[in-house]
């Protein structure tokens, strides 16, 4: 499971609303579970498809602190596998048996690609949406641990008490928006090296 956090004015609604309007037409068909904090969102080859295998994946949106939490499920190949499978057998068979099976094969490798295309969808509704993987102006201030007042992030001595601030600045990682501590050096969502 993929998942991604982006901080920013944005709502599992905004995310859930652009990906059914994308997905639900031609080959595919989309349906909506949960409620306005916490949305799923399935994603699968519609079942009277002419051509291809079938396929599904599911989309979970989450309402955190500071924006939305989006999970991209393992998608359902087993279909596209099989349909993959037979044009391989029909082609061994008679290669021109190929030229009948064009449709087949564009419409599995666009299946292949759903999830790809899942993540372009959500960063572009994000963007739109000016949220980011980056720390929105709402998280741009820390706490002196010292005297307890708040500082702009980034700033390297409390504008209160003087005291250091170093190890009270928090980050996110580049990769999938995760907020992690100063000292971390993995991302403990998705591996990444940090620093």
């Amino acid at each position: 499971m993929d998942r991604r956090v982006f901080h920013g004015k944005i709502t599992p609604t905004d995310v859930a609303q652009a990906l059914i309007a994308d997905f639900n037409q031609g080959n595919t068909q989309t349906q909506l579970l949960g409620e306005s904090g916490n949305l799923t969102v399935q994603i699968a080859s519609s079942q009277y498809t002419r051509s291809g295998g079938r396929t599904a994946v599911s989309v979970n949106v989450q309402q955190i602190e500071d924006g939305v939490m989006v999970q991209v499920g393992e998608q359902q190949w087993l279909g596209v596998a099989a349909s993959l499978g037979q044009t391989a057998i029909s082609a061994l068979l008679n290669p021109l048996n190929l030229l009948s099976r064009l449709d087949d094969i564009a419409q599995d490798v666009s299946s292949l690609q759903l999830s790809e295309k899942i993540w372009q969808i959500v960063a572009s509704v994000t963007r739109n949406a000016g949220a980011s993987l980056e720390l929105s102006e709402r998280l741009s201030s820390i706490t002196c641990e010292y005297c307890g007042a708040a500082n702009p992030v980034a700033q390297s001595t409390c504008l209160a008490c003087g005291a250091p601030l170093g190890k009270a600045q928090p980050k996110t990682c580049h990769k999938c928006g995760y907020v992690l501590e100063h000292d971390e050096r993995f991302c403990p969502n998705c591996g990444q090296i940090t620093q």
